[in-house]
């Protein structure tokens, strides 16, 4: 199996909530979160006219979804309430394995554990996909997604300091690591 080869179907998670892939109908509501992660949460500030647009997410999931990358959504009571998604690591074939992933909850579901329920998503969706690691960066101040990150067996494999500037003051990025599958306790299959 080549890395990126699975899509979850939906799956029912928690007791009203259900992961599954994204659909081009979400894209409004997972640009609303995602602009209020910039202008409130531990996001890049962009100006006004550098925010993304409906079509930047659009192409976005088009071109992972033709790759075959995980892209979901949480959905509750036919609301968008979170979403996530995993792209390669580095572009070089070497790194194949290896993914980076982003997962984004809706303020006002903040809490109620759809961030868990998306991280299990994903996990399955990229241990399914043949995918051996799976990578994350954290703001070092995000106390709750370190927390959800370490119950999910990452551990932290390093700190970037002072790596970015946002909220006028510099910020550290905690970089965390699990492994998927068989990670590397085995080589890959061979390729096709």
């Amino acid at each position: 199996m080549q890395p990126g080869s699975v899509q979850p179907e939906p799956t029912p998670r928690g007791d009203d909530v259900v992961i599954r892939p994204s659909r081009d109908s979400d894209v409004d509501a997972m640009l609303a979160i995602y602009r209020r992660h910039i202008r409130h949460g531990v996001e890049d500030r962009l100006e006004p006219g550098d925010m993304p647009e409906p079509d930047d997410l659009k192409d976005r999931r088009k071109n992972l979804k033709s790759r075959r990358f995980p892209h979901l959504v949480a959905i509750r009571n036919g609301e968008v309430v979170g979403y996530c998604y995993a792209v390669l690591f580095r572009k070089r074939p070497a790194y194949r394995y290896t993914v980076k992933h982003s997962i984004y909850v809706h303020h006002d579901h903040l809490g109620r554990g759809i961030g868990r329920l998306l991280m299990q998503g994903l996990i399955d969706a990229c241990a399914a996909a043949g995918f051996r690691q799976l990578i994350g960066y954290i703001d070092a101040d995000n106390a709750a997604s370190l927390k959800l990150h370490e119950s999910f067996g990452f551990a932290r494999i390093g700190l970037l300091p002072a790596v970015a500037f946002r909220h006028g003051r510099w910020s550290d990025t905690v970089m965390v690591q699990r492994s998927l599958g068989l990670g590397a306790t085995a080589p890959p299959p061979p390729s096709r």
